[in-house]
């Protein structure tokens, strides 16, 4: 059976798609010397801020930020330092750690958000909103499928009747 030709790859395309839109967002983000990653969890952070659990532990911001725990730790040091972050053990686990935004943090997030929905205003002028919406909803859509579907098969391995 002869491979797809690479261009069409999905792996590929998604890559070459992120590529170009961080394309609008990196150089704002250099300006603030901080990397995409970095970004991810100030902005996680900034949402559980204004949500209803102004604090995180790592395991769950390294899983909503799609990050390695090492560089996930990492990342915090890193923020820590420039007192953008804090940090405090667990009450119920001393092993574990509770991220908060400080307001410094909050604030430097709250000011790049004007540049960072200008670029998506770009974005959108350019693709088109429609094609957006649909584009996040055929996105989100591939990822519950591919995640039931991966669910579906880790429990067929785990019950040998099924098999």
């Amino acid at each position: 059976m002869p491979m797809r030709a690479f261009r069409r790859s999905l792996p590929m395309s998604l890559l070459k798609a992120r590529e170009a839109v961080m394309k609008k967002f990196i150089p704002h983000l250099r300006e603030h010397d901080l990397s995409p990653q970095q970004w991810r969890v100030l902005r996680a952070l900034f949402d559980a801020r204004e949500g209803q659990a102004p604090e995180v532990e790592m395991t769950v911001l390294a899983e909503q930020c799609y990050l390695l725990m090492p560089s996930l730790s990492r990342i915090v040091q890193h923020l820590l330092k420039r007192e953008l972050i804090l940090r405090r053990s667990s009450e119920t686990d001393q092993r574990r750690s509770m991220i908060r935004l400080s307001d410094s943090g909050a604030e430097l997030v709250k000011m790049m958000a004007v540049q960072s929905e200008a670029r998506y205003e770009h974005i959108t002028e350019v693709f088109g909103y429609g094609k957006l919406e649909l584009l996040y909803e055929l996105l989100e859509e591939l990822t519950d499928k591919l995640s039931a579907a991966d669910s579906a098969s880790a429990a067929d391995r785990q019950n040998p009747r099924n098999q």
